[in-house]
């Protein structure tokens, strides 16, 4: 049984930086591009990051390219979001997903929350 186990958010003031963890259980987390993204109020949900199997090759949107970083730990079966250089339209939230045999996995997601 696949899951996804987010953690990590909460409030922090414009400038500030947060960390949010994804664990993943259920499959071979090695074998799987994995991908965060988040759905802030009243909007669409919207792919933020995405990482190779081997967490080699990133992309990201043009709104986080240079504030955020994502990365893996494979022997871990974990997931990160590094948010650095927050600002207010940062604040959503934030869903690590899986695509396994064909179909979407998610977690729960974890508020991350952006305002003085």
């Amino acid at each position: 049984q696949v899951q996804l186990v987010e953690s990590g958010g909460g409030l922090v003031q414009p400038g500030g930086s947060l960390r949010v963890s994804c664990a993943a259980s259920g499959f071979t987390f090695s074998s799987y591009v994995m991908r965060w993204y988040r759905q802030a109020a009243g909007k669409e949900r919207e792919l933020v990051a995405r990482i190779s199997r081997d967490g080699d090759a990133t992309t990201y949107i043009d709104s986080v390219k240079g504030r955020f970083a994502v990365s893996r730990d494979n022997a871990k079966n974990m997931l990160f979001l590094q948010m650095d250089s927050l600002t207010p339209e940062d604040t959503a939230v934030y869903y690590c997903n899986a695509q396994v045999f064909g179909e979407d996995y998610w977690g729960q997601g974890t508020q991350v929350t952006v305002s003085s």
